[in-house]
């Protein structure tokens, strides 16, 4: 192949300087082929096949390698065959007698070929895509797997991140009103993958069946949602990469806190930080971008969304209800009773009747007890014995006057003295802890030692005035003798004085 310099020194001294063909063929030492061909193209069009190539020990195989390659789209991508596993197929299968790279070469042309190719798309103004990471952190000293929420408006790259301990129904809920409330509006629309949480059911003509929580959410902040093709997350590339970012960035080296709320305010720092960042092409700040977005925003509703997952249950003989594994106490008295359990993040709350009766601490673990001790001091009172072997009772962290004041009731009063001991516990259904300990160590002070003493201490301190303690119900105190005085009783203090 001659060089582009050949091509146009030819070039130039035919049609600039005006000389035949025949002349350059012989000035150059160039057949006129070559000449004729210099002439016709301004740079060496370099080789040209009139013909595919033949492959004649391939070529009968090449249908069962496309059929491989095909089978491989749908099969787990650590499972799919390399070059070298089809050669030993071909070989050891359909006794293929050629080499291997005839074979290599073709799986590699073939899987270009059978690439993706994608389209660039415009990203308008106050729309949004939402999806879940995984990471890695150490909540509270334990290093534990987090799940945490994206919420990307593509037309700005502004984000919104925030983590939990689990992908679940009220972990959806909260991320989209932590977001709207991050962003302070409504997006117009929100695209999705196929999550299990928002659809329930993907209908054989294309439309989603929603999940009732997320019609809900959908009702609420009446946003329009829209949902990428099944298994394809390049459909909504931005959270896709958006995630990616959050994992590389924010949360690399591994994140460390005392708990979510100390994460997810860390989150939402490197959020607001990185609005001032600029992204991709773009010649304005992330932030800048971003007013095009607000404006458009639909406004928040007056009251946010209850972000929480609801379920019916029933109440069991030993007042526990069961909510994703675990048990949860409710008062005694309702017992049997059908009951609304909300699951929140952080917390359960239940409900009887449309009145809460009981709250948790939300527990992640399986098969957890969760009591509230005061749920079952009103059938312990009944069964006293009870009050040892409870088990809601077990781990209740009293101060140290509780235990004092009950071995003095119980050495005083015996079994009546247990039961009184049960009613200054049952006096913290209605009066904080803090209070009730503070008037038991005051009432054991005082020599005050009984149900009625504490009650009243208790509720003098709550009502902010003195306590009257009315000592004639404790039999056992020694009772004051209060005499008359008399005006001698006073001489003996003159006397004294003129001494």
């Amino acid at each position: 192949m001659f060089a582009v310099e050949v091509y146009a020194a030819v070039r130039q001294f035919v049609f600039v300087e005006g000389n035949s063909r025949r002349e350059a063929a012989r000035v150059f030492g160039l057949s006129r082929e070559t000449v004729s061909k210099m002439c016709r193209f301004s740079l060496p069009p370099g080789y040209t096949r009139t013909k595919v190539v033949e492959k004649p020990k391939l070529g009968r195989l090449l249908a069962v390698i496309d059929a491989i390659l095909e089978t491989d789209k749908t099969a787990p991508v650590k499972q799919r065959h390399t070059a070298k596993r089809i050669f030993e197929r071909l070989h050891d299968e359909h006794g293929f007698g050629g080499g291997y790279t005839v074979v290599k070469d073709y799986v590699r042309i073939a899987r270009l070929r059978g690439r993706e190719t994608f389209v660039p798309l415009l990203h308008p103004p106050g729309h949004a895509q939402a999806d879940f990471g995984e990471a890695v952190g150490v909540i509270g000293g334990i290093r534990r797997k987090i799940h945490f929420f994206c919420l990307d408006l593509p037309q700005s790259d502004a984000c919104f991140v925030k983590a939990y301990p689990a992908e679940t129904t009220e972990a959806f809920l909260d991320g989209h009103v932590s977001a709207f409330a991050f962003f302070g509006g409504v997006p117009l629309s929100v695209l999705y993958d196929n999550l299990k949480i928002a659809v329930a059911k993907i209908c054989g003509d294309g439309k989603r069946e929603r999940t009732r929580a997320f019609t809900e959410l959908v009702s609420h902040y009446l946003f329009r949602d829209r949902f990428g093709r099944p298994g394809k997350g390049n459909d909504k590339g931005k959270v896709e990469g958006l995630v990616k970012y959050a994992r590389a960035n924010f949360m690399t080296p591994i994140p460390q806190a005392a708990s979510f709320d100390d994460l997810n305010a860390m989150l939402a720092e490197r959020c607001l930080t990185r609005q001032t960042e600029r992204a991709g092409r773009h010649a304005a700040t992330i932030g800048e971008r971003l007013a095009a977005d607000l404006e458009v925003l639909r406004d928040l509703p007056a009251v946010p969304l209850e972000p929480c997952e609801k379920r019916a249950a029933r109440v069991s003989s030993m007042a526990l209800v069961r909510y994703r594994g675990n048990d949860y106490s409710v008062p005694t008295a309702y017992g049997f009773q059908g009951v609304v359990v909300k699951g929140f993040v952080d917390r359960v709350v239940i409900l009887c009747g449309g009145v809460e009766i009981a709250r948790h601490d939300r527990s992640y673990g399986s098969g957890v007890f969760v009591p509230n001790p005061l749920h079952y001091l009103a059938l312990i009172e009944m069964k006293p014995n009870a009050l040892d072997q409870a088990a809601a009772l077990q781990d209740w962290n009293l101060p140290e006057a509780f235990q004092h004041l009950r071995n003095l009731l119980e050495a005083r009063m015996g079994n009546r003295g247990k039961r009184e001991f049960i009613q200054v516990l049952r006096l913290m259904e209605a009066i904080p802890m803090a209070i009730v300990a503070w008037a038991v160590t005051e009432a054991i002070r005082l020599g005050a030692v009984g149900f009625d003493a504490v009650k009243q201490i208790a509720l003098a301190r709550v009502e902010c005035r003195p306590a009257r303690l009315d000592l004639s119900a404790y039999p056992h105190l020694p009772k004051a003798q209060v005499k008359t005085t008399s005006a001698a009783d006073y001489a003996v203090l003159v006397t004294g004085a003129a001494s």
